[in-house]
């Protein structure tokens, strides 16, 4: 048996060898389906062209609410397909000054996640800045709606497009914890976030002291209490508290609301989708406001 200075000066002698030059030659190209030699580049071509869905609009009216935005101008690449292109330049639908690319669609549909609808508009820009907490809070009238947790773009799309609908003040969201406003969920919103007003905030529980001493009253929505959100709203500045659905809200901003409160269902059903109950709330808020 070998002594192990031995086998140390084997390993030695063994790692000074200069290599095989046929184990380092240049690996030959990768081949095609036809046989044909595959450019590195070229192998996930689909993946290196498209962008970011965080700085995507895409789909006909997201794209159009983005170019009417004020906010927007001299910002982001419009690329349409050449049909959108003389629509766009015929009907004016690009007021802040954007001048669009053309690009066929399948090649637009590179540029986006697998199933995306473009309908021939793509907006590469980069998601809006919120505002300020204080510039909704101000004049206190209305209702705004606060999303804790909730991390589906598709759902807070939703509450943006019924939050417009039904007038609501701006949203409320938690820096941390919310999806850009961008590519599916600005799709969802069919344009209310070009339109509605949000604010990212650190601490939800804070932010609804904020609100509370510019003088709104928190409700809270949430299944298990026994108070029916028509009795819970009585016309003053609202900030409805929307929570995820399987957590609902977190203990300590439930515990920054005035009440909680519930969606009867006398169906019988257990919950409704958070975008869903939105809708419901912000009616029952703004039919309350009315009477």
């Amino acid at each position: 048996m070998s002594s192990k200075r031995e086998r140390n000066d084997r390993n030695r002698a063994f790692s000074g060898r200069p290599k095989d030059p046929a184990r380092t030659a240049e690996k030959p190209a990768r081949k095609g389906r036809d046989g044909g030699a595959l450019a590195r580049s070229d192998a996930p071509r689909a993946t290196r062209n498209r962008v970011d869905p965080d700085h995507l609009i895409w789909g006909r009216h997201p794209v159009l609410a983005a170019l009417a935005n004020p906010a927007r101008k001299g910002m982001g690449r419009l690329i349409v397909t050449p049909d959108r292109a003389a629509e766009i330049e015929t009907g004016g639908l690009a007021p802040h000054g954007h001048r669009p690319e053309v690009m066929d669609g399948a090649d637009l549909a590179r540029l986006l996640p697998p199933g995306a609808v473009h309908q021939g508009f793509v907006f590469k820009v980069a998601p809006l800045e919120g505002v300020p907490l204080a510039e909704l809070a101000e004049p206190a009238e209305g209702v705004i709606v606060m999303l804790d947790q909730i991390t589906d773009p598709q759902n807070v799309g939703a509450v943006f497009r019924s939050a417009l609908a039904f007038g609501a003040r701006g949203i409320v969201v938690q820096d941390r914890h919310s999806p850009a406003l961008a590519g599916a969920l600005a799709k969802a919103a069919v344009g209310a976030t070009e339109r509605l007003p949000h604010a990212r905030v650190t601490n939800l529980s804070r932010a609804l002291e904020t609100l509370a001493e510019a003088g709104w009253r928190a409700v809270g929505l949430d299944g298990a209490t026994d108070v029916d959100l028509a009795d819970a709203l009585d016309g003053s500045p609202t900030v409805l508290v929307m929570g995820s659905e399987g957590d609902g809200i977190r203990r300590l901003v439930a515990e920054h609301c005035d009440v909680l409160a519930r969606i009867p269902m006398p169906g019988g059903f257990e919950s409704l989708n958070v975008s869903n109950a939105a809708a419901v709330a912000l009616y029952e808020a703004s039919r309350r406001r009315g009477a």
